[in-house]
C-alpha cells in the first residue's frame, strides 16, 4: 500500500460527512437507506451531505430500478478514499503530537 500524504480535509471534516465517508469506505456500494438509518438522519439531510461530497468528486450515486421502485445507492470513489486516507492520516499525526497525559487540574 502506496503511504498517503497527512492532508486535512475541510469538505469531510464536518462530522456528519466523515462518518458518512467512513461508512461508506466500508463498502463498495451502500444503499441510500442503509446509510440514512447508519448515520441517524433524515432524507433530507443525507441527500444533501451526499450531493455536496459528489460535487467535489468523493462519492457517486447511482440510482437503479429494483422491482418498480427506485433506490439510491452510493459510493467512494477513488479520489473520495484517497481524501478520507489523507484525512484520517493527518488527524493521526495530531494525535501523535498530543501530550501523552491530560492536564491536571491545579
Amino acid at each position: 500500500m502506496t503511504a498517503v500524504e497527512p492532508r486535512f480535509d475541510e469538505v469531510i471534516h464536518p462530522a456528519t460527512r466523515l462518518q458518512l465517508v467512513a461508512a461508506l469506505a466500508a463498502a463498495d456500494w451502500a444503499e441510500f437507506a442503509f446509510l440514512r438509518d447508519r448515520l441517524a438522519m433524515s432524507d433530507s439531510a443525507l441527500s444533501k451531505q451526499l450531493s455536496a461530497l459528489e460535487e467535489v468528486g468523493y462519492v457517486t450515486t447511482d440510482r437503479v430500478l429494483d422491482g418498480g421502485r427506485r433506490r439510491v445507492r452510493a459510493r467512494l470513489t477513488a479520489a473520495g478514499r484517497t481524501a478520507l486516507a489523507s484525512h484520517l492520516a493527518a488527524l493521526n499525526a495530531l494525535l501523535g503530537a498530543a501530550p501523552d497525559s491530560a492536564p491536571t487540574a491545579n
